[in-house]
């Protein structure tokens, strides 16, 4: 089951669903939910029609939207995908593949940028050293290398994330206290601590058009830091 959640970018979503449709539409259930309403409908000729539509009334963060949609997975499997991710190929056999080798609870492709850079999707979890590191010296420095084969990471970045379905529902799904950023890493954190795996395959790739809305936009630079100090303390030692 594939999840999308929109934003007012339904345009962004149709290009998904066309994507979807050329690349694995026979394997895929679609759960679509429009967060906020957009004068551009759902769907296209071309594209991949979703088994659900929800519209919501309130707008909701991204952790509460996919466990929403998550209500609605009759499938072993459950991602969650970003409408501003591209597929110029079906991702899923080669996740599919790795998770069912290695017993995984969730799995995150190689994620290209537009311009064929590889962005960094697998990452080591954080810590204030760490994010003081990726401040003030080279944020560009990879925590991983990720074009060299499978590999067991901290955590997958929440733009494509391939679940177990049975993992995410142990897990709870995402924590909704997070409205904005840092679901990934807390799902993983928990996942982990429950003894799952979770690993990073280059093999599968998406493309993400990453606008960064964080570094532009004061509100969300702000449901940044807050998801980051929510974290931190969630990892700080009980007195």
């Amino acid at each position: 089951t594939l999840s999308i959640v929109s934003h007012r970018q339904n345009r962004l979503v149709n290009q998904l669903l066309e994507d979807v449709q050329r690349v694995c539409a026979p394997r895929v259930a679609l759960v679509v939910t429009e967060n906020a309403r957009d004068a551009v409908p759902i769907g296209s000729v071309q594209g991949a029609r979703p088994d659900e539509l929800i519209l919501n009334q309130v707008r909701r963060g991204f952790g509460a939207n996919h466990n929403a949609a998550f209500r609605h997975c009759r499938t072993p499997y459950f991602c969650v995908c970003n409408p501003d991710v591209r597929l110029t190929a079906d991702p899923f056999p080669a996740l599919l593949a790795v998770m069912a080798e290695h017993g995984a609870a969730v799995a995150g492709p190689l994620v290209r940028l537009p311009d064929g850079r590889i962005e960094d999707s697998a990452r080591r979890f954080p810590s204030v050293p760490a994010l003081a590191r990726k401040l003030f010296v080279d944020r560009r420095v990879p925590d991983y290398a990720c074009d060299r084969g499978a590999l067991e990471v901290d955590w997958v970045a929440g733009m494509f994330m391939l679940f177990s379905s049975d993992a995410f529902r142990a897990a709870g799904g995402f924590d909704e206290a997070y409205f904005l950023y840092y679901e990934d890493v807390d799902i993983c954190r928990r996942l982990q601590a429950a003894g799952g795996r979770v690993l990073y395959e280059p093999r599968a790739e998406v493309v993400h058009d990453a606008r960064r809305g964080s570094r532009r936009n004061p509100l969300l630079a702000l449901h940044h830091l807050a998801s980051a100090v929510r974290f931190l303390a969630s990892r700080a030692p009980r007195a």
